[in-house]
């Protein structure tokens, strides 16, 4: 193990960098299915890309990890009991005025988070990591309520993320995000039909009554 370690190091990654890719490609497809296990498999790749980011200098992104890590336990618990009388939740559009609050409480963050971790010693594109940061988490709440556009979100934020990381060194990681993007584009396609399927079966539903 320490002779890869030492090998994959040498060629630009490490052996944390490749355990937390494998674990995010995972959750993100099993998030494309609507699976459940989804949400264990982004905790341990959320406890993994903390350490990453903070060894980079990506403070932002760092402390994303930590809040991704709340939100990965309550859309566990909503995805199992956030739907109608405690049942499993079902893909639906984001309400308008839920995007209000979003864009309202995303663009003062931004603001906020770029002024402060540009004073941080050794910070990497501090403006840049903090708008990321910003989609991102609004993109993960949007994911825990099921809400179809998180993946158009997705799809914006890394595009970002792909060029920013391979800006850094982390090729691997910012590969990673190009198969990010490839499956968030795979997923507003599946949730999309989902949406769909459940409307109609909804609609079926209230004729048969």
């Amino acid at each position: 193990m320490a002779a890869l370690c030492s090998w994959l190091a040498a060629h630009g990654t490490s052996c944390l960098e490749v355990v937390a890719v494998s674990f995010g490609i995972v959750s993100v497809l099993l998030s494309v299915l609507e699976n459940i296990w989804s949400w264990p498999t982004a905790l341990v790749n959320v406890a993994l890309y903390t350490v990453l980011f903070y060894k980079t200098g990506l403070y932002s992104d760092m402390g994303l990890q930590v809040v991704y890590f709340a939100l990965s336990l309550y859309g566990w618990y909503e995805w199992l009991y956030g739907g109608k009388g405690h049942t499993a939740l079902a893909v639906s559009r984001t309400p308008r005025k839920v995007w209000i609050v979003l864009v309202a409480i995303g663009v003062a963050f931004w603001v906020v988070d770029g002024y402060a971790t540009s004073h941080l010693p050794h910070v990497a594109l501090p403006y840049v990591d903090a708008g990321t940061t910003t989609v991102s988490l609004v993109a993960q709440y949007m994911m825990t309520r099921k809400y179809l556009e998180n993946w158009a979100l997705w799809i914006g934020v890394d595009v970002v993320y792909v060029g920013m990381l391979a800006f850094k060194g982390l090729n691997l990681t910012a590969f990673n995000y190009a198969v990010y993007l490839g499956l968030a584009c795979m997923g507003f396609v599946t949730w999309r039909r989902s949406l769909r399927e459940s409307r109609a079966a909804a609609t079926a539903a209230e004729v048969a009554v």
